[in-house]
């Protein structure tokens, strides 16, 4: 099924178009009409957690420039969604949710979806997941208050990239995406406006 607006979206790499085509949205949201998971808008997956809007995960997973042999660590699993578009590019995707039901539930329809490149685990994703680092490419899909999580930071390598949402209110996060260079320096560009959920610290 298309996506709403696909046609529209500021995103170019055609693998990455493909992977999030490929994905069926409405198999990772609990919704009774099927066309509203192809709507390109966010929606709620319980817990008062959201799955992004389709173009904000392709343009995401764009900025990321995931190749074929890359690990991947996403914070933030949700509804799996942009774990099974991740699977599609990388060689071995971690995830990490703090909130357990979300955690196995989205563990349960990846693997229905044959994601098996493809690793949830419950845990506080502010401290990243040190026992697989380190990740050639982060993702995080709640807001960072305070930029770049210092363990996130340090689980990257060299000239890897990170991308996430910062900003302490939905009125001042912006999308941004970092580069760590060779020295282990950040260097930061701000993308666009986003309005994220934030970032939960603390497991429940």
């Amino acid at each position: 099924m298309q996506y709403e607006r696909m046609s529209e979206w500021k995103v170019h790499d055609k693998r990455v178009l493909d992977a999030v085509a490929r994905v069926p949205r409405h198999f990772f949201v609990d919704t009774p009409d099927v066309f509203e998971a192809y709507e390109d808008r966010p929606l709620p997956i319980g817990h008062g957690q959201t799955i992004s809007q389709p173009y904000i995960v392709a343009l995401m997973t764009e900025l990321l420039a995931v190749e074929p042999h890359h690990r991947v660590l996403e914070i933030g699993t949700g509804s799996g969604f942009q774990a099974a578009v991740l699977a599609q590019l990388a060689g071995e995707v971690i995830s990490v949710e703090i909130i357990e039901a979300l955690a196995k539930r989205a563990r349960e329809r990846l693997a229905a979806q044959g994601c098996q490149n493809v690793e949830v685990h419950h845990g506080d994703g502010y401290k990243g997941y040190p026992p697989k680092a380190p990740y050639d490419r982060i993702i995080v899909t709640a807001s960072c208050p305070d930029g770049v999580p210092e363990p996130l930071e340090e689980q990257l390598k060299p000239s890897g990239r990170l991308v996430l949402p910062t900003g302490a209110t939905s009125e001042d996060q912006q999308l941004v995406a970092v580069i760590k260079d060779m020295d282990g320096k950040l260097q930061r560009e701000a993308v666009l406006p986003v309005r994220f959920v934030p970032l939960t610290r603390r497991l429940r």
